[in-house]
Order: structure tokens, then C-alpha cells, then sequence
């Protein structure tokens, strides 16, 4: 059976490096990113591929990515959350609150989006087996954590000073 996996972020850099990995190894690939020719472009009209153009913090367009790959395979067996929306170093005075929103939707509520439908189809799939049990967990709260270890913010981007000899 062909295994298949959803990844997002597969216009540039390690989404696109790892589309082309899952292909070479004989995967069903969804492709999710915001423009669907440079998601092609990723991946040069291979028949394996499909092209996932959304949305990824929009609920809605999560539920469309997760519908149309469900349709297309029958099954989706990984998830890569790999989207996520950068800026450029900024102290919290200088970043806009619609950025700031922005960011957060994309880079967590995304990731919780398309983890959670994920988590929906696994346990439907699990259920309809008496031989089969799985258990999925996530906590809420461990997201700011897990944000903070990725990247440390501070007031002030100047490089901490050095003792004097």
C-alpha cells in the first residue's frame, strides 16, 4: 500500500527538499502552500504529487486540504507542519499587531489546525479497528513553550556586552 503525506510549506527551502525526498521514496505527496504554479514548480507536474494551494491558518482551507487529499488517497498516513511566516528581527515596540496576529495564526494556530484534523482522521480510522488502539496527545500549553525554546525574543537584538579585561 502507498503510504501518503501531507506538507506544508513546499514552495521553497526544507518543504520543497522534503517533498522531492517523500516522492523519490514512493509517497502520495499533498503539497500545501500559498501559490499553487510555485508549488508545481516544486515538483514539475509529478504524478504523485497534489497541489494543495491554502490557506494554512484558515480553518475552512484546513478542512479543504484534509477533505481533498481523503478523497484523492483514501488515507493520509504523515503530516509535516513545516509552513510557518517569518519577520525580520524587530523589538516588540517596533512589531505591528496585525504582525504579530499573523504570525501567531499561521505559526501556531496553523499547526494546531492541521495537527488536529489530523488527529481526527487517525482516531476514526483507529476506531473502526478492534485490533487497533491509538492514543494521540497534545497540550495546549505547551505551545508558548515550545515557541519560546525556538526563538527568544528580547527587547533589545544588540549582542550582550562584553566583560572588559
Amino acid at each position: 500500500m502507498t503510504k501518503s503525506i501531507i506538507i506544508t510549506g513546499t514552495g521553497c527551502g526544507i518543504g520543497a527538499a522534503t517533498t522531492k525526498a517523500f516522492l523519490e521514496a514512493g509517497y502520495k505527496v499533498g503539497l500545501v502552500g500559498r501559490n499553487a504554479d510555485t508549488l508545481a514548480a516544486t515538483v514539475d507536474v509529478h504524478p504523485d504529487a497534489l497541489v494543495l494551494a491554502s490557506d494554512v491558518g484558515d480553518p475552512d482551507a484546513v478542512e479543504r486540504i484534509f477533505a481533498t487529499a481523503m478523497e484523492a488517497w483514501g488515507r493520509i498516513d504523515v503530516l509535516f507542519n513545516n509552513a510557518g511566516r517569518g519577520s525580520p528581527p524587530r523589538t516588540p515596540d517596533e512589531t505591528s499587531i496585525e504582525d504579530w496576529m499573523d504570525i501567531m495564526r499561521i505559526n501556531l494556530t496553523g499547526s494546531f489546525l492541521r495537527a488536529h484534523r489530523l488527529c481526527r482522521h487517525a482516531l476514526a480510522i483507529a476506531a473502526g479497528r478492534a485490533d487497533h488502539q491509538q492514543r494521540i496527545g497534545f497540550s495546549a500549553c505547551a505551545a508558548p513553550r515550545i515557541s519560546a525554546l525556538y526563538r527568544h525574543q528580547t527587547c533589545d537584538h544588540r549582542p550582550p556586552p562584553q566583560p572588559v579585561a
